[in-house]
């Protein structure tokens, strides 16, 4: 069973430790001499101020009346943008080592994940989309206010097959009996399904704690310990299992792959979203061009930190995908395919450090301009395919009127120079989620 008695113990715990940041409550607050990046603009507005009313955008003028009782706060000509999106995140495992997450104690890791959470909002990444985790707990957790942290679009348990991208079990542990948790499906990590009726359950089941999109597994994976990059893991049947399943409730399906065929059964069973894809060939990147298929990716370049923890057989396989990453860029920006920002950050507390640093990365293929609005905008309309589950209803992404109050004061221009992003301690002086000021270095 799961143990809820010590999530929630965990849950309060944490919060009590967590809230020790100062944070202000929801009065007025009203921005004063700001150059707006609003999401979408190539450069930024001329100096406008922006009054945020509870937790909504109220106002953006050039000459906004103070309201009575409000926290001004003079930007003094710095960048007011949208706060950022990471679309492929990990909330519960981007801290813990693999052995702490499949083997260690689980109170300890819901604490470490709520730490990371904190951590996470104050690199400015006030949204994320979890892709595969026990993240329920702890998005209940900072919605009601326990604990600060990013707002969690959760997919629950990502469904894997046997031997396949999310199988972690030993080969001591086959044949596996009838009724059997593994260690990962008793967390809530990963759940192992090898039929179309396995798969309609444990979507069903993920949906029910409240997932807002669904994961699986349709190839192999770097981390994988079974399974090569070249496999198809699920078949036409179980993946359209789950997309019938997940469209029965309004939402969607996300696949994990990286080679064409991979990518090519995933389109035809319904899926609306292909993860990675760093392998995706001509063919395949004009399929999803033609049939609107969304590309969530990351820019994996072969930097010190993306070989972190990896074994020999794992540092094979990401030698493969970094060969594809070019590639995979140009065939996005040669048929304009939609195509979502992420990180994938997994088992390493140090390069979770980094997130930020990741989106520095993308000036290799964009602009300053272009990867902040992949990070903003073009994020948050991905978020909207969770339709009627969509947490968190309104517009993120974006500073406009009627939008939620999701946003950064910058020192500098992003959108000129990117790497601003990669030292958030320094250069976000004012971090607001939901109407609330978390970070506040200006003495205002």
């Amino acid at each position: 069973m799961f143990p809820f008695a010590r999530l929630f113990s965990t849950i309060f715990l944490c919060g009590a430790l967590c809230l020790s940041l100062p944070l202000e409550g929801r009065a007025d607050v009203l921005f004063r001499n700001v150059r707006i990046f609003d999401g979408h603009a190539a450069q930024l507005s001329q100096p406008s101020n922006v009054l945020v009313t509870g937790n909504v955008i109220a106002t953006i003028s050039a000459d906004v009346p103070e309201p009575a009782g409000a926290t001004v706060i003079d930007g003094a000509g710095m960048t007011l943008m949208p706060g950022l999106i990471d679309a492929h995140w990990h909330t519960m495992l981007a801290r813990p080592t693999a052995d702490m997450a499949m083997l260690g104690d689980y109170g300890f890791l819901n604490i470490l994940a709520s730490v990371e959470a904190q951590a996470t909002l104050l690199r400015g990444f006030t949204t994320v989309r979890d892709m595969g985790g026990p993240a329920f707990g702890l998005k209940q957790a900072v919605d009601s206010g326990l604990v600060p942290g990013p707002r969690i679009y959760p997919s629950g348990a990502m469904l894997t097959t046997t031997g396949g991208h999310g199988d972690f079990r030993f080969l001591t542990e086959l044949p596996r009996h009838g009724g059997e948790l593994t260690r990962s499906e008793e967390i809530h990590g990963s759940m192992i399904v090898d039929s179309p009726a396995d798969v309609r359950m444990r979507v069903r089941e993920q949906l029910m704690m409240g997932a807002s999109q669904i994961k699986l597994t349709a190839g192999g994976g770097v981390a994988s310990p079974h399974s090569p990059l070249d496999v198809s893991t699920f078949t036409e049947e179980e993946l359209h299992a789950a997309t019938e399943a997940a469209g029965n409730w309004g939402t969607y399906v996300a696949v994990h792959a990286y080679t064409p065929e991979a990518i090519k059964r995933a389109i035809d069973s319904g899926v609306k979203v292909i993860e990675h894809a760093h392998l995706m060939d001509d063919d395949s990147a004009k399929l999803m061009a033609e049939r609107g298929i969304w590309l969530s990716t990351q820019p994996f370049t072969g930097q010190a930190e993306d070989w972190a923890g990896l074994t020999p057989d794992s540092r094979a396989k990401l030698a493969q995908v970094l060969h594809g990453t070019d590639a995979m860029y140009a065939f996005a920006k040669k048929y304009g395919i939609k195509t979502a920002f992420g990180t994938d950050i997994l088992f390493d507390a140090a390069t979770a450090t980094q997130q930020g640093a990741w989106l520095a990365r993308m000036q290799k293929w964009y602009t300053p301009a272009e990867a902040l609005e992949m990070a903003t905008a073009t994020n948050a309309e991905l978020l909207q395919l969770t339709g009627p589950r969509n947490p968190y209803p309104g517009r993120l992404g974006v500073v406009e009127e009627g939008a939620l109050a999701d946003l950064l004061l910058v020192y500098g221009d992003p959108t000129a120079d990117l790497d601003l992003v990669a030292d958030a301690a320094t250069n976000f002086k004012v971090i607001m989620k939901d109407g609330k000021i978390f970070k506040n270095t200006l003495g205002q």
